[in-house]
């Protein structure tokens, strides 16, 4: 099947695929899409799900959790200031080992108001233990809902799928769904290894002494490394049944460049317009699309930056104090390299601001006519 539908939607439809079986809904611009139409899809039958209307995103997130440790497949979706209040639920399920699935809609933090895109808010959440992708159109917005259950599951880990505001979440695209029998195939019903049970019981984040505290953080970081091999058999068996490749570190058209353009989300398409011009031009500019952002893939990121002079990293991100998210886990990736890439860190689209082909072709323009970046953040397009 074939619709046209907005990124919400997008999610609604995947979730409602993955027989999700508890839905916690606390609505906040612009996700409130994704529960509201989850919310039709249980009350007519569309999906056998409770649904939990709650009184806060705190709240959403521990009902998720619940749920989970009760062997129930479970979701719920938020955005920027919503994120922020869900921050403690999000380290008691990652701690927890609970393979929750998470939609947000990367909205700008206040103060001031913004409902607009931004990453900040699912970025400066990613020292929680929550794997994280980050989508670049509707159709993937829907395959990787998918897969993030599937991975998450595996490696007993909760999930993060993020779409940028309105860009995404309010425009509409055709996105293909898949069979309900397709995608039984593909994820199959959950059976976690330990669950809540009057007849079998078991206790979760209970209190731990120092001597084991710190050998269960040290598993779950096992279980981050093991994330990038799930996610990359889950994006490969993906491709095989649904024709549709999703690969966590994408260079387009290829890996053979001079120069790489570095982002995440929507900013990748209008990224491919520009290496277009280049190339037509003779230039070796290439785009470097980054999908799973934690466990971030050090490996893949210097298979496929290494053999360039340069790289432009655009984020629509900022750590106060530090510079672009994006681009100091790139430079990470090469410390203590000896042949490694110039780095150049821009920072571009905060609070929604947009980012057209002609603002990423001066950036493009800029890394390729510089010896050297001119500071550590370059900041795009600011106002005076």
């Amino acid at each position: 099947m074939r619709k046209v539908m907005e990124g919400t939607h997008a999610i609604s439809h995947a979730v409602e695929r993955c027989r999700a079986g508890v839905i916690a809904a606390y609505p906040i611009t612009p996700s409130s899409g994704v529960v509201e139409l989850l919310a039709e899809m249980c009350a007519d039958g569309r999906l056998d799900a409770r649904f939990v209307a709650v009184e806060s995103e705190h709240s959403a997130m521990a009902t998720c959790a619940g749920a989970s440790q009760a062997g129930v497949r479970a979701f719920t979706a938020t955005s920027s200031h919503g994120l922020a209040y869900m921050h403690e639920m999000l380290h008691w399920c990652a701690g927890g080992r609970l393979p929750v699935v998470l939609a947000n809609v990367n909205r700008a933090l206040g103060s001031p108001w913004s409902i607009l895109a931004d990453q900040s808010d699912s970025l400066s959440q990613r020292d929680t233990g929550w794997i994280q992708f980050y989508c670049e159109n509707n159709q993937e917005v829907f395959d990787t809902i998918v897969q993030a259950f599937r991975v998450a599951e595996e490696v007993l880990l909760p999930a993060m799928v993020c779409l940028d505001a309105f860009f995404l979440s309010h425009t509409s695209e055709p996105v293909s769904v898949p069979a309900q029998a397709d995608i039984d195939a593909f994820l199959p019903p959950f059976e976690p290894p330990y669950s809540l049970s009057p007849g079998d019981p078991h206790a979760f984040g209970g209190l731990r002494g120092p001597d084991g505290y710190m050998e269960l953080r040290a598993r779950m970081q096992e279980a981050m490394d093991d994330a990038i091999a799930a996610a990359t058999r889950a994006a490969d068996e993906y491709h095989e049944r649904f024709g549709r490749l999703h690969p966590l570190v994408e260079s387009y058209p290829d890996a053979d460049a001079d120069l790489f353009l570095l982002t995440m989300g929507t900013m990748a398409g209008t990224a491919r317009a520009v290496v277009d011009r280049r190339r037509a031009r003779g230039e070796r500019v290439s785009l470097a699309k980054l999908r799973l952002f934690r466990p971030f893939p050090f490996e893949l990121i210097r298979h496929t930056l290494g053999g360039a002079a340069k790289v432009a990293v655009v984020d629509r991100s900022l750590s106060f104090g530090h510079g672009g998210i994006v681009a100091s886990e790139v430079r990470a990736a090469f410390a203590n390299r000896i042949e490694a890439p110039l780095i150049f860190s821009y920072i571009a689209g905060l609070g929604g601001r947009d980012v057209t082909p002609e603002v990423l072709d001066d950036v493009v323009e800029h890394a390729r006519t510089s010896d050297r970046p001119d500071a550590d953040t370059l900041w795009v397009g600011l106002n005076e």
